[in-house]
């Protein structure tokens, strides 16, 4: 059964001080199945205390994602990095098996050099696989937006290297890169098979319009989420959804009718 899960970072942020213990109000007044939690760079002293919180809420964290940074030292790769990122990626992985999660996002290619060196970010998804499997978690590989080549390219290549690999599939990510038309096409369908998670989030710009990259919600841009549910229920996917939509202002207050209203928009589609 599809669960419609609400990501930490669309409600905790910079704005609100990233307190995570704003998420015990949110259990009680978002109408979600559960929640995907986003460990941010500057929590990684207080592991305990936020372990303690989420294992007190009443609502679950099926899914994990990994904190940005670990993709983005994969990415620079310069002396150190690797290691770095195996020892941030495995307290992540920690506290994912200490809340109960499933399943981890992680940006394989971010920031600035994003996929300079796909080689390298490959040989990182071996090393990075061992370490999650090690803790009984499912690594997902997220279609970020890439500098040099495009997402679709990049799973295709997984693919072929990793037969069982597995996706978290982001709609504004795909949209960016003017590839949700190409999620439909026959030859693709097989990518798709590989999803086991979705992120739900609009775009509306051009393609590769880097100054459009906001966080929307379903129907504020110009994905056509009809046709999208229409093909999703067609493949059978069973795979759970999150909404990373932005729904905190520039003081930090929470917008939970927005919230709650994405979460019965995306339910009516699921029918």
């Amino acid at each position: 059964m599809n669960r419609i899960l609400c990501s930490t970072g669309a409600l905790i942020g910079r704005p609100n001080g990233r307190n995570y213990h704003l998420l015990k109000d949110c259990v009680e007044r978002i109408d979600c199945d559960g929640f995907e939690f986003m460990l941010y760079d500057d929590k990684y002293d207080k592991i305990d205390e936020t372990a303690e919180l989420l294992t007190s809420l009443k609502k679950p964290f099926p899914v994990f994602h990994i904190e940005k940074g670990v993709g983005d030292l994969v990415s620079r790769n310069e002396p150190g990095d690797s290691e770095l990122a195996c020892k941030m990626f495995e307290i992540n992985c920690d506290l994912a098996k200490r809340i109960g999660s499933e399943k981890l996002v992680i940006h394989l290619w971010s920031g600035i050099d994003s996929d300079k060196d796909f080689p390298h970010n490959v040989e990182m998804y071996r090393v990075l696989r061992e370490i999650s499997d090690r803790y009984g978690l499912l690594l997902t590989v997220e279609n970020v937006v890439c500098n040099v080549a495009d997402p679709m390219t990049h799973m295709k290549e997984l693919i072929a290297l990793f037969p069982d690999v597995t996706f978290t599939f982001d709609t504004k990510m795909a949209e960016f890169h003017g590839q949700l038309e190409e999620l439909y096409l026959p030859e693709n369908r097989y990518v798709f098979d590989h999803v086991v998670h979705m992120h739900i989030n609009d775009y509306k710009g051009a393609v590769k319009d880097w100054s459009c990259l906001k966080t929307l919600h379903a129907g504020d841009g110009q994905i056509d989420f009809d046709r999208l549910f229409g093909f999703i229920k067609e493949s059978g996917y069973q795979g759970d959804f999150t909404i990373e939509s932005t729904s905190f202002d520039k003081t930090g207050v929470i917008d939970f009718d927005k919230m709650n209203a994405t979460i019965t928009k995306i339910r009516g589609l699921l029918g």
